[in-house]
């Protein structure tokens, strides 16, 4: 059963591939759709990519001429001489300079460790793909055919060539260098093709296709050249294995499957040949043949199928019968197509090959090459992973690599056909990828979308696109084009899967667009990871808004976390401080942004009054004073501003009272509103407000000790003195005592006798404030001149009371004082008498030679060593005093072996000297005795003491 003609089936552009085919043929696939959608169409088998890679370029100053493909590469030869050694996806891995000419054939060792090419320029060149290893030989005809010995390397590389000679040459090559040279066949015509496998050789020539047993040296069979063809000049025969024993000929238009069998025929007397004997004899069984209505260009095999690629000649050539020499008129060639045929030539699917240039082709222009594979079709017509065959299809600027259509193209051909459920069970089954889940769920949500069902569409997508990012993705943009993508926010993943960041961002700015979303942009922006996305692009979707009625403190707050994302800490503490955030405080600890903060005083004063003044404090250095009082004084916003300045001036004045001194005029009057009773520290610390703008402010306000103290300040104590007196009509008993005592510490401070005499002549005015003055200028002022003032006949209440009091107060005090006179008249005598004993005491200092032994001179030195540190100190005393020498002997002290006595009150003996002058001094000693007793710290000797002659005899 054969099946209809497909025309230009899709072809996918590799890598670096071309950007899709001409105009011509997307309006022939235009067409073809149209044919397609009036006829049942029937799911293809093989699929279809351009080979891109390097090859576009390769092609694009070149042209191809063959192919040769090997289990890890694909070899390309082009006109101009040049083999190309590709990868599977097009790119060039080796470039190797082979000929000069078209190179006509390639052929692979079985192990794809090196290539054989030959060429229309006579030669034929091996090379090793791995080492440097490169042979050329030259000939005197072009070369068209060549096959290495699938074990090149083991078999003392041999190979097989033929061209335009029709010699079939086999070299081998020797022990002792150079190469066996062996002619299998000539005189045939040319060489066309040569094809190897195993031991077997097979060629075609212009009489036919020839297979050689490569092992034995002896040919197996001849099959002849089909009749009614053209000459191999104009289409040539294409030879290909299926295995090690199935030969495929293609030639014209005729196909046949040759199957090499080993002889198991019958001997003269009818009992068959031994084992042994058959084990070498081989024949060539045609299995299959048949002809078909189009020119073969290549052949292969498919599994138990075929893969033709077929020319398709025009009614000129098929009149001209194109056997002749004749040559088909240019421009008018039809596309080439891929017949999948069984060996009855039963059709499967035809495709029609939308090759560039392919109307200026001819047969011979195009050549089909298959990659080795291992593995056959199963019964439902797949192939198992890594087991596809791969098919290359050559023409001069063009490669297409056509291989089976596997489950996967087999549920996207469902999708195409809307045949969702049946699609959806192939992937539930385990048909494809799993992943091929979305493009099910694809079209479940497109027929949603369509009845506009946005939101039940968005509920489903976790479910139908599950795990895939590319699907997601999709439909996150396609939500987006719809406007529609709100609703699907909520359902986008966030890991497994995890989405690009564009898609992220593209959500996230949907979601600014209406005030009703911004909520939902609030709990979106906290919830997904920042990493997901840049938060630069929503940032700049949102900012435009700023200054809009679109605004919302929502959207404010979803900004600063987009700004704390993107580590634009200072824009991000701007809007915390505006929505008036607790959090700001750790905030700018945490990102150490106090000099941001220059400019959001205010906000965070009426966020929190407290935290912002410590903060303000802390940082003075970077926040100047004068800044926060601008702003706090020029502030358009509500809250008590001035209160504000006074919580910060105070605080200020408290850790520097010179910090704040440009505004201190301001913080008199802040103080005499908010806080009247820190105004007396404040003004007796500060020297840097305006006495007379400061008398002002307390006379509005009646704050009289303030007045008092600042008319005191600008000298004018007589005012002040009079203002203390003159506000305490009417003022309870208590409040006249207190007034009182601050006016008698106020003249006491002013250090000024007129002052007292101001103070008693304003108290005689009032009989009660006299009696006040007389109670509380003890020890300021004698109380008998104030008596002696007071008028004759003024009643002074409880005056008797307060006399006496007075007279005991000044009792005690006579008492006091002459106690403590006693005390310090006994305290200095003491102190006289222990500075004169210590005077009189000596020291003893020991010769040079004694410090460096360490000896003492007797028992009493050690106290003498003890007090070193004194001694060296004196010595150069008695160095001023006495000019280094003896008091008595006038010698220089530094005598050699001669200790020195120096005593405190700077003279210094000779111990011989002062030993001999005491003596004399010892008869008239005996009134001394009284002071040794009192002295505890004694001299060198316990029994007698040293003294200085000097100061003795002088005090004697």
């Amino acid at each position: 059963m054969s099946a209809a003609r497909r025309a230009h089936p899709p072809l996918q552009n590799g890598a670096g591939g071309d950007d899709g085919d001409d105009e011509r043929d997307e309006e022939e696939e235009d067409g073809d759709e149209e044919l397609e959608d009036e006829a049942e169409e029937e799911e293809p088998r093989l699929k279809y990519q351009r080979l891109g890679g390097s090859v576009p370029a390769i092609l694009s100053t070149d042209a191809a001429a063959s192919i040769a493909v090997a289990d890890r590469m694909v070899a390309l030869g082009t006109h101009n001489g040049t083999l190309h050694i590709l990868d599977f996806q097009g790119n060039q891995v080796k470039e190797i300079a082979a000929h000069t000419a078209t190179i006509n054939d390639i052929s692979f060792d079985a192990d794809g460790e090196y290539i054989g090419s030959c060429s229309d320029d006579g030669t034929v060149a091996i090379s090793s793909l791995f080492t440097d290893e490169k042979l050329k030989f030259e000939y005197h005809r072009p070369m068209k055919a060549i096959a290495l010995d699938p074990n090149y390397s083991r078999n003392y590389r041999r190979f097989a060539t033929g061209g335009l000679a029709g010699q079939v040459l086999v070299l081998t090559k020797k022990t002792w260098g150079g190469y066996h040279k062996k002619v299998l066949r000539d005189g045939e015509g040319p060489i066309h093709s040569m094809k190897w496998r195993a031991d077997l050789l097979a060629w075609a020539n212009n009489a036919g296709v020839k297979v050689h047993d490569m092992k034995t040296d002896k040919g197996i069979a001849f099959i002849e050249r089909p009749k009614g063809i053209p000459r191999p000049e104009f289409l040539l025969p294409h030879l290909v294995w299926q295995d090690d024993t199935v030969l495929v000929i293609g030639w014209g238009t005729s196909v046949k499957i040759a199957a090499i069998r080993t002889d198991l025929s019958q001997g003269l007397n009818g009992i068959q040949r031994t084992i042994a004997a058959v084990g070498s004899e081989k024949y060539v069984d045609i299995v299959g043949s048949f002809q078909t209505g189009y020119h073969i260009s290549g052949i292969a095999p498919f599994g138990d199928l075929l893969v033709v690629l077929a020319y398709i000649p025009d009614e000129d050539e098929n009149e001209k019968k194109i056997s002749t020499s004749v040559t088909p008129r240019q421009g008018t060639a039809q596309c080439p197509e891929i017949h999948l045929v069984s060996w009855k030539n039963d059709e499967v699917t035809t495709d029609a090959l939308p090759i560039h240039g392919y109307e200026h082709y001819k047969a011979k222009d195009y050549a089909l090459a298959h990659a080795p594979f291992s593995g056959s079709s199963n019964a439902g017509g797949q192939w198992a992973a890594g087991d596809e065959p791969l098919y290359y299809i050559v023409s001069p600027k063009d490669i297409v690599v056509t291989k089976p259509r596997d489950a996967e193209d087999h549920i996207a051909w469902l999708l195409q056909h809307d045949c969702h459920e049946k699609a959806l069970a192939a992937v539930e089954a385990g048909q494809g990828r799993t992943e091929l889940l979305d493009e099910v769920g694809s079209r479940y949500l497109d027929h949603l979308i369509i009845e506009r069902k946005y939101a039940e569409a968005a509920q489903r997508c976790p479910k139908l696109l599950r795990g895939s990012p590319s699907a997601w993705e999709r439909w996150v943009f396609h939500f987006a084009h719809l406007r529609q993508l709100p609703v699907l926010v909520p359902y986008i993943p966030t890991e497994n899967p995890q989405l690009s960041d564009t898609a992220y961002e593209v959500a996230l700015v949907a979601l600014t667009t209406n005030p009703s979303f911004h909520e939902l942009l609030l709990t979106t922006v906290k919830n997904w990871p920042p990493t997901l996305y840049s938060a630069s692009p929503v940032i700049s979707a949102i900012e435009p808004q700023l200054n809009s009625s679109l605004m919302t403190d929502t959207l404010k707050e979803a900004l600063a976390e987009l700004y704390v994302i993107n580590s634009q800490h200072e824009k991000a503490l701007s809007l915390y401080a505006e929505l008036l955030k607790p959090e700001v405080f750790e905030f700018i600890e945490k990102y150490n942004l106090h000099d941001a903060i220059h400019d959001k005083v205010v906000n965070l004063m009426l966020l929190d009054s407290k935290r912002t003044v410590h903060l303000l404090i802390q940082h003075r250095d970077i926040i100047p004073p004068y800044e926060v009082v601008e702003q706090l004084l020029h502030s358009n916003k509500t809250g008590d501003k001035r209160y504000f300045l006074h919580l910060y001036l105070h605080a200020l004045f408290e850790i520097d009272i010179h910090a704040g001194k440009d505004f201190h005029d301001m913080q008199v009057e802040l103080y005499a509103d908010y806080e009247p009773r820190m105004l007396l520290p404040f003004l007796r610390t500060s020297q840097h407000y305006r006495l007379d703008k400061a008398y002002e402010i307390f006379a509005q306000r009646e704050l009289v000790r303030e007045q008092v103290f600042v008319l005191g300040r600008m000298g004018n104590a007589k005012e002040a003195l009079s203002t203390i007196i003159n506000k305490l009509e009417d003022i309870e008993e208590t409040t006249l005592i207190l007034n009182c005592i601050q006016a008698v510490e106020f003249v006491t401070d002013q250090h000024d006798d007129e002052l007292w005499e101001e103070l008693i002549r304003q108290c005689l005015q009032k009989p009660e404030m006299v009696g006040m003055l007389l109670e509380h200028t003890v020890g300021n002022l004698d109380p008998l001149y104030i008596v002696s003032l007071v008028p004759d006949g003024l009643e002074i209440p409880r005056l008797r009371d307060r006399l006496v009091k007075i007279v005991t107060d000044y009792r005690t005090e006579t008492s006091l004082r002459n106690g403590c006179n006693d005390i310090l008249k006994a305290d200095c005598v003491n102190l006289l008498v222990k500075y004169y004993h210590e005077a009189r005491r000596g020291v003893y200092m020991a010769s040079m030679d004694e410090e460096v032994h360490g000896n003492r001179v007797d028992d009493g030195s050690s106290r003498a060593s003890e007090r070193s540190s004194s001694v060296r100190a004196l010595d150069i005393k008695s160095r001023t005093r006495c000019g280094a020498r003896c008091c008595l002997c006038f010698d220089p002290l530094p005598i050699q072996d001669i200790s020195v006595i120096v005593f405190y009150c700077c003279h210094a003996y000779h111990l011989s000297c002062l030993e001999g002058g005491l003596d004399l001094m010892r008869s008239n000693s005996n009134q001394d005795s009284d002071n040794e007793s009192d002295d505890e710290d004694g001299s060198p000797s316990g029994g007698s003491r040293m003294r200085c002659v000097l100061c003795t005899t002088a005090a004697a």
